[in-house]
């Protein structure tokens, strides 16, 4: 080959090189659609709130990010995929206290709280009240007490396992002495229809869950297990009011990943989260669904949960709850 013709294939290739498509570069974090499993039925509050996360998520990430739920078992079902999915940071599980609640209620579960997820960042927390729906004739917490020991067995309580609302009411329940049946749901978003309909009479929810039936009389508000009492219901007594110290509890969500997601990866994530939490748009759905944010890193919000199994193995060993 003449060198001129050398070097007018060299420029060609040259040229060649750079016209590759993007594809053929090394790329980033994320560089394909994120998927959150949520373990819970849409529509409930848990759904919700990473669904409008989500939302902001794809903005800050530059990708798509689609919420897969996966209820059933409790929450364990969607744990359990999102804990043996590839630690890429693609595949991300949205969850409350539950799941460090279900691997000590039952045994065994099929991965460990600690071991098999990289926390990756705290997302919100809110309350629990004790509600009763209208037909059952209380207005008060030890009114409602009295009620139940004068008729065991007529009243149902609705949950969703393996969930606070579940421990709350079991807990409450035993500790009360009270003969009330237990049923369980797919998620709590099931139970509110059959509490309206008269089936269910007691169901332990979030506060915005219920918040509009609450103020139409259709349910009503006995106590909240938030330390202080809410300024939406401002009536309503806390569980400490009520000699019940131990039921002054949150229920609280975050993010995961799998274990032994990329430490650059865990902290992308957990930065897009934070920032997501802080739009204006976020806190004010946040505010009308009655939760509230918390900003941590990765590091705070695995240490927070460690902190609380312990607690919650308390509770549940109080409460003689065992999931089916």
């Amino acid at each position: 080959m003449a060198r001129s013709a050398v070097g007018k294939f060299a420029f060609v290739v040259a040229i060649a090189a750079l016209a590759l498509p993007p594809a053929a570069q090394p790329q980033g974090f994320p560089s394909k659609p994120i998927r959150i499993i949520v373990p819970y039925t849409p529509g409930s509050p848990n759904d919700v709130l990473a669904r409008l996360l989500a939302q902001q998520l794809q903005g800050k990430l530059g990708q798509a990010v689609v919420v897969d739920n996966k209820p059933g078992g409790g929450t364990t079902i969607g744990s359990k995929t999102a804990a043996v999915a590839p630690p890429d940071g693609y595949t991300l599980l949205f969850a409350s206290s539950a799941l460090v609640i279900e691997p000590i209620m039952t045994k065994p579960v099929e991965y460990d709280p600690l071991k098999d997820f990289t926390p990756i960042a705290f997302v919100a927390r809110t309350s629990s009240m004790l509600t009763v729906n209208a037909q059952v004739p209380a207005n008060s917490a030890n009114e409602f007490v009295a009620y139940a020991k004068a008729n065991p067995g007529k009243l149902s309580v609705g949950f969703a396992q393996g969930t606070v609302s579940q421990l709350l009411a079991e807990y409450f329940n035993h500790r009360h002495g009270l003969d009330i049946t237990s049923v369980p749901y797919r998620g709590g978003a099931l139970v509110i229809p059959d509490m309206l309909g008269g089936r269910i009479h007691v169901y332990w929810p979030t506060p915005a869950t219920v918040l509009p039936l609450i103020r139409e009389g259709k349910i009503k508000a006995l106590a909240i297990s938030s330390p202080q009492r809410s300024p939406d219901l401002p009536d309503v007594p806390t569980m400490k009011e009520l000699g019940l110290d131990e039921l002054t509890l949150e229920f609280w969500a975050g993010m995961w990943a799998p274990a032994g997601v990329p430490a650059d990866v865990v902290e992308k994530l957990n930065a897009a989260v934070n920032e997501a939490l802080q739009s204006s748009d976020m806190i004010a759905s946040m505010k009308k669904l009655g939760f509230e944010s918390r900003i941590a890193s990765s590091q705070d919000f695995a240490a927070f949960v460690a902190a609380e199994i312990p607690r919650w193995t308390a509770v549940v060993k109080a409460s003689g709850v065992k999931s089916q």
